[in-house]
């Protein structure tokens, strides 16, 4: 009995919050400072996500070293990000030097 009053409880605070937003979609329109200020949103939180996996790796200390593979290929997928402005082309030189690095040269261990 419990687990089902848990998943109802989910429910509907999932559908609650989702359906505030779809339902008043469209009925109101942000200012347009706030409309520019949520355009830095995204880069925001993923920078707050990568930044802490690519410098500190093991979750123990930070490692700013040519060892760490993931400071290596995140600097290298930046570079071609700036350079080239292509999504798809950056995560696969990223990804690709990552794995070339992690388990080709056995760097990070």
């Amino acid at each position: 009995m419990n687990e089902l009053a848990l998943i109802t409880g989910m429910f509907l605070v999932t559908f609650g919050t989702r359906y505030l937003l779809w339902g008043t979609a469209g009925r109101f329109r942000f200012p347009p400072w706030m409309s520019d200020a949520l355009g830095f949103v995204p880069p925001a939180v993923l920078t707050a996500i990568i930044t802490p996996a690519v410098l500190v790796p093991d979750g123990q200390a930070p490692d700013i070293s040519l060892a760490n593979p993931y400071l290596l290929a995140a600097l290298v997928a930046l570079a071609v990000a700036l350079w080239r402005r292509n999504l798809m082309l950056t995560i696969i030189v990223g990804m690709t030097l990552f794995m070339l690095l992690r388990w080709g040269l056995g760097l990070g261990g």
